[in-house]
Parts: C-alpha cells; sequence; structure tokens
C-alpha cells in the first residue's frame, strides 16, 4: 500500500503532570508512540512514517532511536494544522496522506485498512465516534443530508453543539495535494489562536471536495490519552481485548480481568493461567502447562506440561517439558532448565544450566553453575560465585548429592556421584564418588550465659 502516514506527536501534555513528553509513558508495556509507529508500519510495511515531534524532542528521539521513522521538528507548537505544515516538504504529492497521531495508541490496522478502503482516493476521510461523554472533543456538524460540513472544536462550539457526541478523531485520510494547497492558507482566529487541522474540513465543503465519514466500531479504540484517568483506561481496554482473543484460541484465563500482556504470547493448547499473571517481553507457552497466580514471564520459553506454582518470577529462562517450578521461585537470565527439573519455593537460578531430574527444592541460590542431571541440592545451599570483583562458575557432576547449608565457592567442580555433607563449606574440587564435608569442629562452653536486655 502507498501511503504517506504523518504521526502528530508533538503536544505538551500537561495534563500528564509528569516530567516524561506523554508519547513515552507506556500502555502494555510499550511507549504510546511506538504503539501507533507498529500499527503504521503493518499497515504500508514499504513506506517510512513521519512522525512530527516538539515537546522534549530530543529525549522523545533518543528514547525511540529504535524506531523506523522520519523524524520532523515542530519547533513551536501552533496546534495540529501548523504540525501538518512542517511535513509538506516529505510527502508523495501523488498519494493520499493518513493522519495519526501519538497519543491515540489502540487503533487497529483493520480499522484503517476499512477506513482508507470506503474512502474515494479525491476525497477527504474523516474516521468519527460515539463518545458517551464528548466534553473536550470536537463535533462533527452534519447537515439535513446527513453529510458532514465541518468540525467546531469544543471551545468553540456553542449549547446546541455540545450536545452532539459524534466527534472527530482527529485521523484523516487526505489527498496530498490537498493539503499543499489548504494547509499553508490556514487561520487562528479560534479562543486558542493555534491553527487548526479541523478547518480543512470546512474547506473541503467550499470546493465542493466530497467528505466521507466512518465510524469507528469503539470509542476506545480511538480515545486519545491526555491524563492518566484515559491511559488507565485505554489500559484496561487493551488487556481485555487481548484476553479475550486469546480465550477464543483456547487459552484459560482464571480471571481475564486480572492478566496482563506487555509484549508478546504464544501459548499451545490446554493452558491454564490464573490470576494477577503478567506477560513481558517474548514468552512462548508450550502444551498442557499451568502458570500460577501472582506470576511474572519474561522474555521465557516454556515447554510442554509444565507447571509454574504461585508467585513465582522467571525472568530469561528456558524451561523444557515436564518441570516443576515455585511457589516462590526466581529464575534469572540465562536459566536453561532441562526436562523434568524441579526448583522450589524461595529458590534463586540465575546463568546456570540445570541438568534432567534435578532437584533444587528448598531456599537455595544457585548461580554462574553447571548442574548434572539427578543431582539433589539440599535446602540452604548457596553458589559463591563472586568474589567482589569476577563471577566464577560451580561445575556439579550427574548423581551428586549436596548437604543442606553448603556452600560451594567458585570456581570448583563437584565430580559424579559426589556427596557433600551438610553443613560444609567447599573451597577446593570435590572428588568423584566420595564423601566430602568441611565443618569447624563442634564444642560445647560451660557456664556461658546468654546476653541479658540492658534496662534503659
Amino acid at each position: 500500500m502507498k501511503l504517506n502516514t504523518v504521526i502528530l506527536a508533538a503536544g505538551q501534555g500537561k495534563r500528564m503532570f509528569s516530567k516524561l513528553p506523554k508519547v513515552l509513558h507506556r500502555l502494555a508495556g510499550l511507549p504510546l508512540l511506538e504503539h501507533v509507529v507498529n500499527t503504521a508500519h503493518a499497515l504500508a510495511p514499504q513506506q517510512t512514517p513521519i512522525v512530527v515531534y516538539g515537546h522534549e524532542g530530543e529525549k522523545v528521539r533518543h528514547v525511540l532511536a529504535n524506531l523506523n521513522v522520519q523524524w520532523v521538528l515542530q519547533d513551536q507548537q501552533l496546534g495540529t494544522g501548523h504540525a501538518l505544515l512542517q511535513t509538506l516538504p516529505h510527502l508523495d504529492e501523488a498519494q493520499q496522506t493518513l493522519v495519526l497521531y501519538g497519543d491515540v495508541p489502540l487503533i487497529t490496522t483493520e480499522t484503517l485498512k476499512k477506513f482508507i478502503a470506503n474512502t474515494p482516493v479525491d476525497a477527504l476521510g474523516i474516521l468519527t465516534a460515539h463518545f458517551p461523554n464528548p466534553t473536550g472533543l470536537g463535533r462533527i456538524i452534519r447537515n439535513e443530508k446527513n453529510q458532514i460540513t465541518r468540525v467546531v472544536e469544543d471551545k468553540d462550539a456553542d449549547a446546541a453543539q455540545r450536545n452532539i457526541h459524534e466527534i472527530n478523531t482527529g485521523i484523516y485520510l487526505i489527498p496530498a495535494k490537498l493539503l499543499k494547497k489548504w494547509l499553508p492558507n490556514l487561520q487562528n482566529n479560534n479562543a486558542q489562536k493555534e491553527y487548526y487541522l479541523t478547518d480543512i474540513v470546512a474547506r473541503a465543503e467550499q470546493e465542493a471536495i466530497a467528505i466521507h465519514g466512518m465510524q469507528a466500531p469503539a470509542y476506545e479504540e480511538v480515545l486519545g490519552i491526555n491524563d492518566c484517568a484515559q491511559l488507565a483506561i485505554c489500559e484496561r481496554y487493551f488487556q481485555r481485548t487481548n484476553a479475550e482473543n486469546l480465550m477464543r484460541k483456547g487459552v484459560t484465563l482464571l480471571d481475564p480481568n486480572r492478566f496482563d500482556v506487555r509484549g508478546q504470547l504464544q501459548v499451545g493448547q490446554d493452558v491454564i493461567l490464573d490470576v494477577n499473571v503478567i506477560i513481558e517481553g517474548n514468552v512462548k507457552i508450550g502444551n498442557q502447562c499451568y502458570i500460577g497466580a501472582n506470576t511474572i514471564l519474561r522474555n521465557t520459553m516454556i515447554g510442554n506440561n509444565v507447571t509454574i506454582q504461585a508467585n513465582s518470577v522467571i525472568d530469561g529462562a528456558e524451561i523444557a517439558e515436564d518441570c516443576l517450578i515455585g511457589p516462590f521461585a526466581r529464575l534469572r537470565p540465562g536459566t536453561v532448565l532441562s526436562a523434568h527439573a524441579h526448583v522450589g519455593n524461595f529458590v534463586e537460578v540465575k546463568n546456570s544450566l540445570v541438568g534432567s531430574h534435578t532437584k533444587i527444592n528448598h531456599l537455595s541460590y544457585v548461580g554462574d553453575s553447571d548442574v548434572g542431571k539427578q543431582v539433589n541440592i539440599g535446602a540452604g545451599t548457596i553458589t559463591c560465585n563472586y568474589d567482589g570483583v569476577n563471577k566464577h562458575r560451580t561445575i556439579i557432576g550427574d548423581h551428586v548429592f549436596i548437604g543442606s547449608n553448603s556452600q560451594l565457592v567458585a570456581p570448583v567442580t563437584i565430580g559424579d556421584g559426589a556427596t557433600i555433607g551438610a553443613g560444609s563449606t567447599i573451597t577446593r574440587d570435590a572428588p568423584p564418588h566420595q564423601l566430602t564435608l568441611c565443618r569447624a569442629q563442634q564444642r560445647s562452653i560451660e557456664n556461658w550465659q546468654r546476653p541479658q536486655k540492658k534496662e534503659k
């Protein structure tokens, strides 16, 4: 699809009461502007969207430097018409121009495709919507034939016009050749002393240019975010819509109102997600999995038949089939669990390979380690991987038994089949198939008195 796409993102966002530019506030884990850019790319993959930036512009460009867009500066914020005027040198006059907004993140490619398909190439297209409370929004004015004739901004509307619930979303489809004729002649004779893009509607009416209106399927899809309350409305709408799509594909959500996706999620068959599960980044879940309540999954791949019990945090991990994790477990980046591994309550694993059928069931930390298969790591075991400057690895062979409350001071290797006695601090390699232990001599002190609390 050949199309000029312009995204207006220069506003100050005063009602956010934030030092962060409005278009950098996040919805579903992404900045608002990034949602709109992604939609523009999906709509016209071969075209580079134009983003008009202004307030805190360098911060916006720095945070979103990864976006494939053409940046155009609006040095002074003098209204939407003035913003679009800055893009004229960059528009292909032979194409239509789609105008989007950096603070309207939920507009979908499906709605835009329908809007473009239904708008004649020589007409002015306006996307409208019916809002239950249109306060602050421009109203669509129609004639006796129900044709759109103009748009009146809320601050310039009279009492009768304020009772109109059909609003202008600000999303337009306009032949670029008309923009090049109309935009330089806009006037700022209004309460705000701004150059309104909405004035082009009256120009089209005067010049007998066809005006084509189409209603958005849901007002939340075109809701502009001006404050944190509207941001929350859009967040809930996004999450509820996403949850419904997942449930239609067979995912069981025990409460779809308490489920958030802040990234990309792939899910297999017969998956159950309990309440307050949060998905961040790129997550893939296999078949027959159960994810317990209050669990966070971030940039993680999960195999088939995995159970993750409540209150676990899984970040940057790869989990093979038939593993059991949690409750209250934490897997940090670089963790790889082989099939049938168990990581239990209050266990933390980081940057480690854990072999098949290995169990780390209680209150342990395993970091920077290679752990073999069928290993049992007792409660309270710690791999001491950091010397204050550098990290070191611990190597644990197959069929090893580590007794409770042991410390393995890396770099160290525990041979296959070795047993480490409980309470040991291991600083040297332990040979295979032997018992290794290291304990201070136990003694009792007679006539010792427990300290007493001093009176103040």
